[in-house]
């Protein structure tokens, strides 16, 4: 959510802001502008009729005490009630308004998050060789089986079996490890979330097609551990900053309007494991956090010996929460493309704002209070990097030297062929 103290200040700041974008009405922030401005109107005539009611009550309880007649002060008294009433309708009614605008507007980008995509480096090589195999003809259906999978769920659900499902295992378990190294405290949160933790990270009312919502419950299947993340210390003060996580989780999104694209295989599935960095710091280090996040991604790439390049994502298709986004997209060489594996974004304090979590600026038992910044980034989505592992370390005899990172977590050297 933007801050209206901002909004108010340069309004015509904030339109060119967010005209990079090229995804918000202008028209919004006239009408926040408008809603903002009479409810500081309201909120001043409703306490000057508060007045005058503690005014009335105490003259027909003078009144009364007295002996004389109260009828004028009763009548005085039910109608500056009645005017009160209407002013606080009218307040409730402008704070919704109010509250339904801010809602729909995006965070403002930072000042270099690309026009278009930008390539920031490529690190490794591309490499492509006719013998070259896919993902799934790599892992053979003993152990990425696509087949079952839908004959349980439906199309873009799979089982991971045998060797696959250990690799996952060690994946996760170096890479907490490897995050616990850069200070990240481990976390397995709910994947089951309510609506007010999906607006407040600005999911809704932004990506409603791509969430599973659980009507009966009222409740929410998260898309990312960003979401439960954030929601981690809603409404709390946070006494120290820098606070980071890493969190473990399955997601789950409806993909809706991928129909045709990417089917083939898990590179886009209903339901996928993740490893989520989150963190909370100072407004003053969010930008050098965000690189740090971006370095983070780069050394786990480089470890499972991925080539990779980092894009700077375009600000018209940046979410609504994101200033600024990078994505690390791996090398597949079936595709002969470079795909996204990761991404990191620099929220600022939209989605703190929303969730209402602060920070004591002059540390422990100071007075005054701030909007924290917050950050995500993806350390491992573990389909689609199991997919780059198993593609960029095949071998032409269809086995896959693994890495060697991982071997010390459970996983072997080699994953044999398919066929073998």
């Amino acid at each position: 959510m933007l801050d209206l103290r901002l909004i108010r200040r340069d309004p015509d700041a904030v339109r060119a802001a967010l005209a990079r974008r090229g995804d918000t009405d202008p028209a919004l922030i006239g009408g926040v502008i408008a809603a903002d401005a009479r409810r500081r109107e309201i909120i001043p005539e409703l306490e000057s009729l508060r007045g005058e009611q503690n005014s009335a009550n105490a003259a027909i309880a003078a009144a009364k005490k007295s002996g004389e007649g109260a009828d004028d002060a009763i009548a005085k008294m039910r109608e500056v009630a009645g005017r009160a009433k209407a002013l606080n309708e009218e307040l409730v009614t402008v704070e919704a308004e109010l509250n339904e605008q801010l809602l729909q507007l995006p965070n403002l980008p930072e000042a270099d998050a690309a026009p278009e995509d930008t390539v920031v480096k490529e690190v490794g090589d591309a490499w492509n060789a006719d013998w070259v195999r896919d993902h799934l003809e790599l892992a053979g259906p003993n152990r990425i089986d696509m087949e079952r999978g839908a004959r349980l769920s439906g199309s873009r659900f799979a089982y991971l079996r045998g060797d696959l499902a250990r690799l996952e295992l060690s994946l996760v378990s170096w890479a907490l490890d490897h995050l616990a190294g850069h200070g990240f405290e481990a976390v397995i949160p709910p994947v089951l979330v309510r609506e007010e933790a999906l607006y407040g990270t600005g999911f809704l009312p932004d990506t409603e097609q791509q969430i599973y919502h659980l009507e009966a419950d009222d409740l929410y299947l998260v898309g990312t551990s960003e979401v439960a993340l954030a929601s981690l210390h809603a409404g709390e003060i946070l006494e120290e900053l820098p606070k980071r996580y890493a969190g473990f989780s399955p997601c789950f999104r409806r993909e809706a309007g991928a129909a045709g694209k990417d089917t083939r295989g898990i590179f886009r599935v209903h339901q996928f494991d993740k490893v989520e960095m989150f963190s909370f710091v100072d407004p003053a280090t969010s930008r050098d956090e965000h690189e740090r996040l971006l370095s983070i991604e780069e050394s786990i790439m480089q470890a499972l010996g991925l080539p990779y390049r980092v894009v700077n994502i375009a600000v018209d298709d940046l979410g609504a929460s994101a200033a600024k986004k990078y994505d690390c997209e791996a090398w597949l060489p079936s595709q002969q493309r470079y795909r996204e594996l990761t991404s990191t974004s620099n929220t600022t304090d939209y989605q703190a704002r929303r969730l209402e979590i602060r920070y004591r600026p002059g540390g422990a038992g100071s007075k005054g209070t701030e909007i924290v910044h917050t950050l995500n980034g993806t350390a491992v989505a573990v389909g689609r990097t199991l997919i780059a592992m198993l593609e960029n370390g095949q071998q032409e005899d269809g086995s896959v030297a693994l890495p060697e990172v991982l071997r010390g977590y459970g996983a072997p050297a080699v994953l044999a062929p398919a066929d073998a």
